[in-house]
C-alpha cells in the first residue's frame, strides 16, 4: 500500500530579534476579549463594594492632594479649583498606573495557561492593559460630575480625548511589556513596580502645572515623559485650561511609540523562554 503523505513540523525556538506577528493577535482576537473579561472579573470578585474601588482610588488621591497641595501648599492650578484640576489628571493617570502594575505580573499570574497552551503571549500584558478601560469609565463619570458641579462646559478640543486616552494606554503597555518580559526572568521586579509608579506619579504633572516649569531645557526633558502630555491635554481638552500641549504632546506620542515598539520586540525576543521559566 502507498504510504499516505504526512509533513513533519519542527518546532525550534527563536532565533535573534523575530518579527512581532501581529497578525496572530487579530487571529486569536476571541481570547483578548475573554482574557479581559477575566481579568475584570476576578478584580471585583467577592469584593464588598465592587466597581466603586475604582472610583476611590483617584478620588481620595484628590483629596490628600487638595488638602496638602492645594489648601497648605498653595499651589497654583491654572485658574480652575485645584480639586477637579488635580482630578482631571488624576483620571487618566489611574488608567495608566493600573495597566503598567497589573500587565507586569500578568505573565507570572497566567502562569498554568502559558505552560499548556500556545497562543501569541503579547494578548496577556494586553488584556491587563485594556481592562483599566471599565474603571477609567467610571472614573471619568465622576470627572464629568464634578465640572458640572464647578459649572465648568467642555470646551471644542473634546473631540481629542479619545486619542489622548489611546496615549495613555499606548504607554502603559509599552511599559507594562518590559516589566512583564523582566518579571518572568527576575521576579524582584514586582517590588521596583510600586517605586516607579510612586516616582512616575511626581515627574508628571498631576499635583501641580507644567506652566511652573520656565526652563526651555527641562520642558524638552519634561515632555519625554508619554504622561506629561496625556495629563496636560486632558486639562486643556476637558477644562479649558490655557497651557494647550503643543509640541509637548508630540515629544510625548513619540516617546510613547518608542516605548511600545522596543518594548514589543524585547517581549517577543524573551518570550521563547517565557514557558520554561515562569
Amino acid at each position: 500500500m502507498p504510504q499516505p503523505n504526512t509533513k513533519t513540523l519542527i518546532i525550534e525556538p527563536s532565533q535573534g530579534w523575530v518579527a512581532l506577528k501581529l497578525r496572530e493577535l487579530w487571529r486569536y482576537r476571541e481570547l483578548l476579549y475573554f482574557l479581559t473579561w477575566r481579568d475584570i472579573k476576578v478584580r471585583y470578585k467577592q469584593t464588598l463594594i465592587g466597581g466603586v474601588w475604582a472610583i476611590l482610588q483617584p478620588v481620595l488621591t484628590m483629596i490628600v492632594f487638595s488638602l496638602f497641595f492645594g489648601g497648605l501648599a498653595k499651589m497654583p492650578s491654572d485658574g480652575v479649583p485645584y480639586p477637579i484640576f488635580s482630578y482631571a489628571a488624576l483620571v487618566p493617570w489611574t488608567l495608566f498606573a493600573n495597566g503598567m502594575t497589573q500587565s507586569s505580573n500578568s505573565l507570572v499570574g497566567s502562569a498554568n495557561l502559558i505552560k499548556k497552551v500556545y497562543f501569541p503571549r503579547l494578548i496577556v500584558p494586553l488584556a491587563s492593559v485594556m481592562s483599566n478601560v471599565v474603571d477609567f469609565v467610571l472614573a471619568f463619570v465622576v470627572l464629568i460630575v464634578m465640572m458640572l458641579f464647578f459649572g465648568i462646559v467642555p470646551t471644542e478640543q473634546i473631540i481629542w480625548l479619545p486619542l489622548l486616552v489611546l496615549l495613555a494606554l499606548i504607554t502603559s503597555l509599552g511599559v507594562g511589556l518590559w516589566l512583564s518580559a523582566m518579571n518572568v526572568q527576575f521576579r524582584d521586579i514586582r517590588y521596583v513596580v510600586p517605586f516607579l509608579v510612586q516616582l512616575w506619579l511626581f515627574i508628571t504633572p498631576i499635583a501641580y502645572p507644567s506652566s511652573l516649569i520656565t526652563n526651555d531645557l527641562l520642558k524638552l526633558l519634561y515632555a519625554i515623559n508619554p504622561m506629561t502630555g496625556v495629563v496636560e491635554g486632558f486639562r486643556w481638552a476637558l477644562l479649558g485650561t490655557q497651557t494647550a500641549p503643543g509640541a509637548v504632546i508630540l515629544v510625548s506620542s513619540l516617546a510613547a511609540v518608542i516605548l511600545l515598539v522596543s518594548g514589543a520586540y524585547y517581549f517577543r525576543r524573551m518570550e521563547r523562554s517565557f514557558a520554561d521559566v515562569v
